[in-house]
């Protein structure tokens, strides 16, 4: 019996081991994607808006439009991709939009290059000149491609197509190509052994250090920070309270202590739920050990919303700590000041943030050069949606429905249950100017009929504002469940129902959510 036992033990062994997977078992792809800058000029149209009192503001003749674009090839001559847009010059500070791009690249001439684009999205400023807040914005020019960056100039029309905002314009870019090194998504939640044995030059490449945070701010308002009035800026009133933000970040290292960033926040304390931020910048870390590590950043970009009329460019310098208690995660404390340039709005502030700290794409730590043990797969979904929400509670007018283009992520924490981040912009229903911003929880099952569907649901909770929208100070709550229809490993049609209420708020409205969803593997680097 006991010859019987140490020969299925060693069976039992033998195929734990047999089953032991390496990097030639990861179908790895590599996408030269990139990161554009663009900045847009129109004219404004000629108007005053009259209050009841008497008194009048006229709008300012042009505004400044600042866009941070993410583009992915799809084939060597064309892209899509996922933008944001800002208020930058004028009075139209707090203008914020979301969309999607399609756009073609070919060479003229060695570094010349014709490219155009058609950007279709949602969001808006003053209601009363975007209506819904549907946006195309369509262009063509020239691009000049050196090796790390690129420029260019572009002539182009932006419409909001459902108000009167918009018109021909000239723009430029800055380009600045980055490299999306992944796996496919059927090897999720995997590990795999590093050794010595593998055969795709892939590998050869250094991993790349990244973070990811949720940004918990205060704003302490200061100077000459006053309000919007309502709609009646000469109604406008100084702000002395504290101001709520949660926001979103993420970095990507260029070298061992210097990083690029962007990030995206939002109020759900303190006024009316509208106001919004967006910036992008550099970082670098001074004092770093094991556990500690000293940072300050200056970042450059747009905010604004329910506060009064600026042209919404805006600087934040800022400087802080993390304090790192395992390999992946750590607490950030930082301090900064929050300042529009060539307006009123400034504010000091303060903030915590729980950081995720990543080494992916290849088997080297990029600060040493150390082989690392293993790679570990986490799958990623990147989507596209259209949502529809009936019956929506705004201020000064019947309900209504609301159209709404929405970006989601979700990050699988197992191969069931996942974490989801989404925004999502109107843009037809009267309440352009509407955005929300949501993180949530879900979980999905396994795939069935012939591996093409698969089910889901989700609890998720934000915050929300704009476009008059009843919203309160903004928070919302949004449970929801679907349907994916999966056309490959990598790519699936999916729909899905939900009711979003506000809790400070008088919406209670019942949606339906359409789209796309294309998934891949993060490679996780483990030292």
């Amino acid at each position: 019996m006991k010859k019987l036992f140490l020969i299925l033990l060693l069976m039992a062994s033998f195929q734990l081991f047999s089953q032991d997977l390496t990097l030639n078992d990861i179908t790895t792809t590599e996408l030269k994607n990139s990161i554009r800058l663009n900045h847009i000029f129109i004219n404004q149209p000629d108007i005053t808006y009259t209050y009841g009192d008497g008194s009048t503001y006229d709008l300012r003749p042009k505004t400044g439009i600042l866009g941070l674009n993410y583009n992915i090839p799809l084939n060597d001559w064309l892209y899509t991709g996922a933008g944001f847009h800002a208020a930058s010059i004028g009075d139209q500070g707090g203008l914020f939009t979301l969309g999607v791009n399609l756009g073609v690249n070919l060479p003229i001439y060695k570094k010349l290059f014709f490219d155009a684009n058609v950007h279709f999205g949602g969001g808006g400023g003053f209601r009363s000149l975007v209506n819904g807040g549907a946006i195309v914005y369509a262009n063509a020019g020239l691009q000049y491609k050196l090796e790390n960056i690129s420029f260019g100039v572009q002539y182009g029309y932006l419409d909001f197509i459902t108000g009167i905002q918009g018109g021909n314009n000239v723009s430029f870019f800055v380009e600045i190509p980055t490299t999306l090194r992944a796996g496919s998504y059927k090897d999720a939640q995997k590990e795999f052994i590093i050794d010595d044995n593998y055969t795709d030059d892939f590998w050869e490449k250094p991993a790349v250090k990244s973070v990811q945070q949720v940004k918990f701010d205060f704003f302490f308002p200061m100077g000459r920070t006053r309000t919007d009035g309502r709609g009646n800026f000469n109604n406008a009133q100084p702000i002395t309270q504290t101001l709520y933000i949660i926001g979103f970040e993420y970095q990507r290292y260029i070298n061992t202590n210097t990083f690029l960033y962007a990030h995206l926040d939002t109020m759900y304390s303190g006024l009316r739920a509208g106001f919004m931020d967006m910036f992008f910048g550099v970082g670098k870390n001074f004092i770093e050990t094991k556990y500690v590590n000293f940072f300050a950043k200056f970042g450059l970009g747009a905010a604004g919303g329910r506060i009064f009329p600026e042209n919404g460019l805006t600087m934040y310098p800022s400087a802080g700590f993390d304090v790192r208690f395992t390999e992946n995660f750590g607490l950030s404390f930082h301090g900064g000041y929050h300042r529009s340039l060539g307006a009123t709005f400034e504010a000091l502030t303060s903030g915590v943030s729980l950081k995720y700290y990543g080494l992916s794409g290849g088997s080297k730590n990029p600060s040493n050069n150390k082989k690392g043990k293993s790679i570990k797969t986490q799958g990623v979904q990147i989507g596209v949606q259209n949502q529809t929400y009936f019956d929506v509670a705004i201020l000064d007018r019947a309900d209504r429905d609301l159209q709404q283009i929405a970006l989601k992520l979700n990050y699988d924490i197992t191969n069931r249950i996942y974490v989801s981040g989404e925004a999502s912009f109107a843009y037809e229903g009267g309440a352009g100017g509407y955005a929300h911003g949501i993180f949530g929880l879900g979980i999905k099952s396994n795939k069935f009929l012939n591996n093409k569907i698969s089910l889901f649901a989700e609890a998720a909770a934000g915050v929300a504002g704009g476009g008059g929208v009843d919203s309160g100070e903004g928070v919302l709550v949004r449970p929801s469940a679907g349907v994916n229809y999966h056309v490959n490993d990598n790519f699936n049609f999916n729909i899905s129902a939900g009711q979003m209420w506000s809790p400070f708020g008088n919406v209670n409205s019942t949606n339906i959510n359409i789209g796309f969803t294309y998934s891949l593997s993060v490679l996780n680097l483990k030292k």
